[in-house]
Formats: structure tokens, sequence, C-alpha cells
């Protein structure tokens, strides 16, 4: 297609995936007091519910509301978004890679859910308690506004949601060839220094958050050699031709 084509076919898959947060965002912001309790309950966990989250603007509750929904209704659409990734992709690979990466959507949905549970359940509940615990060495009782609760929260889960992605990617990349387990450990070092830089971005100014969002990454990079490796391509696959995409040979 002209590059036209493409920049159309683009804005159809944008929008389509944007109406989908939309409608995801009306059914969380309907249950949103529940998703609330929900996203606080690490905190109110590893406190004992000694911690006061406080508002400090008129408005504020109803911003946090917003806040909680839109978050949840980016793991709820998450299907769909990417669904329309993949289908705005699919037509420029080779009738093989379609099929090596038809379980994309599935399994890419299901990591972005476990890297925000994990987020959720565990690194949240680490954190918080690291925190919590160096307020209590200088003596200060934490009175934590609600915002900034949900913003330091949500970019954490997001950013787990993202990285737990790497393992998917390394399948697809590996099945297409891009790359495969030598590559992989053979840039381990450069991989080592480009997660530090990804989790510095990606975390609040914190050393903490950091290590609790590199070390899992380092884990998932491990593991992702070991998929590419699994899944990489025989050696008698290799010395075919390449196979004609499918657009040209309907031509």
């Amino acid at each position: 297609m002209p590059l036209l084509a493409h920049l159309k076919e683009l804005r159809t898959r944008l929008i389509r995936a944007l109406i989908a947060v939309g409608v995801a965002f009306i059914v969380a912001y309907a249950l949103a007091n529940r998703l609330f309790q929900v996203l606080t309950w690490p905190i109110r966990e590893v406190s004992h519910n000694h911690v006061l989250l406080i508002g400090t603007g008129v408005g504020e509750a109803f911003f946090t509301k917003i806040k909680v929904a839109l978050i949840a209704s980016l793991f709820l659409a998450s299907p769909v978004i990417l669904w329309e990734i993949w289908k705005f992709v699919a037509p420029g690979l080779y009738e093989a890679e379609r099929r090596a990466a038809k379980p994309f959507v599935f399994f890419a949905t299901l990591f972005f859910c476990l890297g925000g549970y994990f987020c959720w359940a565990v690194v949240l509940r680490v954190g918080y308690a690291f925190f919590l615990a160096e307020y209590a060495s200088i003596g200060a009782t934490p009175t934590i506004r609600v915002s900034e609760y949900i913003s330091f929260s949500a970019k954490l889960m997001l950013a787990f949601g993202l990285t737990f992605e790497m393992p998917i990617f390394a399948f697809f990349l590996t099945r297409v060839k891009i790359v495969d387990h030598r590559m992989m450990l053979k840039q381990f070092r450069y991989a080592v220094l480009i997660i530090f830089v990804v989790s510095a971005a990606l975390t609040p100014p914190d050393m903490v958050s950091q290590f609790l969002l590199a070390i899992p990454l380092l884990l998932l990079y491990a593991l992702s050699i070991g998929v590419a490796y699994v899944f990489r391509v025989p050696p008698v696959a290799e010395t075919g031709d390449e196979p004609i995409p499918k657009q040209i040979s309907e031509t």
C-alpha cells in the first residue's frame, strides 16, 4: 500500500483501540470505588491500615476516580489494543510468520496482565514496606496524598505490564529470524545496561523502585533467552528459499 493508505489504516486501528479504551473506561468508572480499594490494598496491608491517605484539593477525589478508571481501562482493553496492533503489522509478514505469531494477542495480553498483577501483589508491597520503614527510622508519621499514591502505583504497574512482554517479543523475533539465543547471550552486558537505564526512565526517581523493576527485567531477559533457544528455527528451515509474501503471490 502507498504511504497514505498506511496512515489511513493506522488511523482506523487507533480509533478502534481508543473506542475500546473508552468503553472499558465507562465500565471501570462505575466500579471506581471498589477498584480504588484494590489499588490501595498494598499500602494498607503493609501498614496494617495505619497510613492515612489524604486529599488536599477540592476535586482530588473525582480526579482520583478518573485515574483509577483509566488505569483499569488500559488493562481491560489490552486484548483489543494488542489485536489492532497485530492487524496493522500482520499484512507485512510472510504467511509462515503469521502462523508463528497467531497466539501473539492471547499471550501478550496474559503477560501484560501478569506483569501488572505481579507489581500490585509483590512489588508494591515490598516497596511501600521499605518507604514506611524509612518514615519510622526518622520518627515521622506518613500522610500520603491520594493522587500521588495512585500516580506512583500506576506508573509501576504499567511499567511491569510492558516489560513482562519481553518473552513474547523474544519468541516472535526468533521465529522471524531477527534474533536468536546466541545473539542475546552475546549482548547480555549491553542488555543489563539498557535494563537499568529503562528502569530509571520508567520508575519514580528512587533507587528502590528502579531495582524492583530492574531485577525482574533481568530474570525476564534470561527467560527470553530460553524462549529463543526452545523456539529457534531449525537449521533445515534456514536453508530453504524465503517464502513469497502473500500479497505478491496473489498478484
